[in-house]
């Protein structure tokens, strides 16, 4: 995620939308691990949904063995109301047990709820119409109400596969327009008066580690709080009242432009996104076989190209440095608020970032955010991680490919601007290994785990040398490609390429040892 303040909240008039039917949800507590609480509770939101459902199927399929691991498989058939910003959403999934323990149950990451988005209108688990379930969206101690909790009718052993498949509805809200009680929402989710985007919109399984049991943690007023596992998706969206915007998304489109119905795929993706527009522009370059999109608005031609050229260069450079890009798609997107934040072959670039002064040189926050947000394509999406606790795993490597790439294509700005402009007036500090929930400030959270991480990474290559530091953050890559990555697999595969010791290191910025 790149270091930017969020913007004031605005209003825009909201189109009426059909009633249609309510559910009733239970409600249980959650035991995940939290900072204090928030006092206020966030009331459920309108039961009501925009548009008619498509009925859940009723056959039944038995549960199959299967070799382990395969991938979560995500069908999404999305019916949206361009006009009024509403969806109707028929979602399949399909798991496959990976873990060596037998599951019970199925637990959810519905984020919408927060936003008082999110209809849920149906459920069935190998096709059968299913109301046995726990939806935590009440829990005054630990302010989840994210949690969707399905019961299995049969235990899923170990490398069986099960069928979910849930009609939802959204009515998505204006951007960053949300109550205080809500403040811990995406600051990316919903519209604005220019775009609408559709981030962490659906319902989703979250990981499942043997002795640890389901990662889903609390939402936080910075940093990300979900850790995703690689899933492959096929999304299908059809605007319902005749609208045609322009669409950028994580997955390779696989459909005619021009038809009713667009449809996109990506493989081993941690997330899907859409974000649709119909004032936006494109332009676009290629890298080997990898098509770069830059989505902009007018009247910002000169610094969406910059953007994408920024784009560009770092991703060949880590193509080098690191290893390969697994997808066939990037999409740089100029977002109408000032935030960024990457997801699966997408990020989301500042507004801000494209009004400033642009003289045409690299050194600028436009080009060092574009460069650090590219670098998440290795380090979160090809290597996840647990982004709450863990963040340090994703965030340092990114900004430190920030000099990766400036001592690449212009080393002389690493000593008269990155150095000494981005990151010595904000005072690094240690603790580079802290959650998200005890940063004590964005601005000290930044410090320790994104600027003192960097750091830490500038000087265990200094310590080790560069054919060390570089094989091991190829092996890394290797090893933990479409996995989800520890703070114990990070030292585990270093010390696989070094025989240097770096304990010093260790406590000099981490609380842990490790």
């Amino acid at each position: 995620m790149s270091i930017l303040l969020l913007p004031p909240a605005f209003r825009i008039p909201r189109s009426a939308f059909i009633l249609l039917s309510s559910f009733l949800f239970l409600f249980t507590s959650c035991s995940s691990p939290t900072p204090p609480p928030i006092p206020t509770d966030l009331a459920f939101p309108d039961t009501s949904t925009p548009e008619a459902s498509t009925p859940l199927p009723t056959e039944t399929p038995s549960a199959t063995s299967v070799p382990a691991p395969t991938r979560p498989q995500y069908t999404l058939d999305v019916q949206f109301n361009y006009s009024t910003k509403t969806a109707i959403v028929n979602e399949t999934i399909v798991y496959t047990n990976n873990s060596p323990d037998t599951l019970t149950s199925l637990v959810l990451a519905v984020e919408p709820t927060c936003t008082q988005s999110f209809t849920l209108n149906g459920m069935a688990i190998n096709g059968v119409p299913t109301s046995n379930y726990i939806f935590d969206y009440q829990n005054v101690q630990a302010y989840v109400r994210h949690r969707l909790e399905v019961p299995l009718p049969e235990p899923l052993a170990p490398n069986q596969q099960v069928t979910v498949q849930i009609n939802f509805g959204l009515i998505l809200p204006v951007v960053g327009n949300f109550s205080d009680e809500a403040s811990l929402c995406s600051q990316i989710y919903g519209y604005t008066a220019q775009q609408v985007n559709l981030v962490d919109w659906y319902p989703f399984i979250v990981p499942y580690i043997s002795g640890k049991g389901w990662i889903l943690h609390n939402p936080w007023y910075y940093g990300e709080h979900l850790t995703f596992e690689a899933a492959d998706f096929d999304v299908s969206v059809t605007f319902t009242d005749g609208s045609l915007p322009v669409i950028a998304s994580s997955g390779e489109e696989v459909s005619d432009p021009a038809a009713t119905t667009r449809r996109f795929r990506i493989e081993a993706g941690r997330s899907f996104v859409l974000s649709f527009a119909t004032e936006y522009r494109v332009a676009s370059t290629t890298v080997g076989d990898v098509t770069i999109y830059s989505y902009y608005f007018p009247p910002y031609e000169t610094a969406a190209t910059a953007v994408l050229n920024a784009t560009a260069q770092s991703f060949e450079i880590y193509s080098q440095r690191y290893g390969p890009y697994p997808h066939k798609t990037l999409s740089v997107v100029q977002g109408d608020f000032n935030d960024g934040m990457e997801y699966s072959a997408l990020y989301y670039h500042s507004k801000s970032m494209y009004n400033s002064a642009y003289d045409g040189s690299l050194i600028n926050h436009r080009t060092a955010v574009a460069v650090h947000e590219t670098a998440h394509q290795w380090w979160f999406e090809q290597v996840g991680n647990d982004q709450g606790f863990e963040p340090w795993l994703d965030e340092s490597l990114a900004t430190y490919s920030e000099i990766v790439y400036y001592e690449t294509v212009q080393p002389e700005a690493l000593t008269s601007w990155w150095w000494t402009y981005r990151f010595d007036p904000y005072v690094p500090l240690n603790q580079v290994d802290t959650q998200i929930y005890y940063g004590e400030s964005q601005r000290l959270y930044w410090n320790k785990v994104y600027l003192n991480g960097a750091h830490f990474q500038q000087d265990l290559r200094t310590r080790i040398g560069d054919e060390a530091f570089f094989g091991f953050l190829q092996d890394y890559l290797v090893q933990m490609r479409g996995k989800i990555a520890t703070t114990d697999d990070f030292f585990r595969i270093l010390r696989q390429h070094t025989s240097a010791d770096f304990s010093d290191l260790i406590t000099q910025y981490f609380q842990n040892p490790h």
